[in-house]
């Protein structure tokens, strides 16, 4: 990946060749490569792409019957005032600073709020809100696993599989002797891999939801009330739909040979 400047100034180190950076990007320009915002991702290191790729190699016949049987969770961070690049408006050329043309900002997003929830074909958990700090092994066993995973487990029947990622708190003794415990089998889930999970798109759905809501909250207070309610009218259906992308997931991260995709 490249920009004017830091292709002008490799060319002058390895080469001696002093051009400008307008000149290097008339020159991108002429082959045919054009500026835009990069693709962002986490940074993975060999043994991340390797893990990745096997396990969308293993996964990459699973149909929708087999998908069917896990629960996908994830905790999320939620800010009370998001600022995500999206908003946008209508101006005159020339008018980018004028004070009503801002959208302005708010140190540490006003707040915010980290919320746990599960997704499966056909149903959702509830959504949690976690309160009191960090979220440690033994809050995660007791305020998550044993009140809203080990019930919903029938849901889904015999072959409940749990997938979490790989946050000390998940990864922790302990939860994996209670889980263990309980019968609850877990998917071996690759780290850094956001984009394999569709809970991820679910989030970023209820986000959205949040933020176009009328009127916006105001307050932290507000901000978990709109999270509860938003969480509670997401159709299912498009939920399923998304969860429903697992395969082309696998046959994306496979031809990515383990790298970042589009998801």
């Amino acid at each position: 990946m490249y920009n004017g400047l830091q292709a002008r100034n490799e060319l002058e180190d390895v080469r001696g060749v002093r051009v400008s950076e307008r000149t290097v990007r008339r020159r991108f320009e002429e082959v045919g490569l054009g500026s835009y915002i990069p693709a962002k991702g986490p940074k993975l290191e060999r043994r991340h792409r390797v893990n990745r790729l096997s396990y969308a190699r293993e996964h990459r016949h699973w149909n929708l019957n087999e998908w069917q049987q896990v629960l996908f969770t994830d905790e999320c961070r939620v800010l009370l005032k998001q600022i995500d690049g999206r908003q946008r408006i209508w101006r005159r050329k020339g008018e980018r600073h004028i004070q009503s043309n801002f959208e302005h900002t708010v140190a540490y997003g006003g707040g915010s709020i980290m919320v746990w929830g599960g997704i499966c074909l056909g149903a959702r958990t509830e959504l949690v809100i976690v309160t009191g700090g960090t979220m440690t092994a033994d809050r995660y066993i007791r305020d998550i696993l044993e009140e809203h995973v080990v019930p919903f487990a029938p849901f889904i029947g015999d072959d409940f599989i749990l997938m979490q990622d790989n946050a000390r708190a998940h990864s922790a003794q302990s939860v994996q002797a209670y889980l263990s415990h309980v019968g609850i089998p877990v998917m071996q889930w690759p780290a850094n891999s956001p984009d394999m999970n569709p809970i991820e798109h679910v989030w970023d759905l209820l986000k959205r939801r949040v933020k176009s809501r009328m009127p916006p909250p105001n307050n932290l207070n507000e901000l978990g009330n709109a999270l509860l309610e938003k969480w509670e009218r997401l159709p299912q259906e498009i939920i399923d739909n998304i969860i429903c992308s697992m395969p082309r997931r696998m046959e994306t991260v496979i031809r990515a040979r383990g790298g970042n995709t589009r998801y």
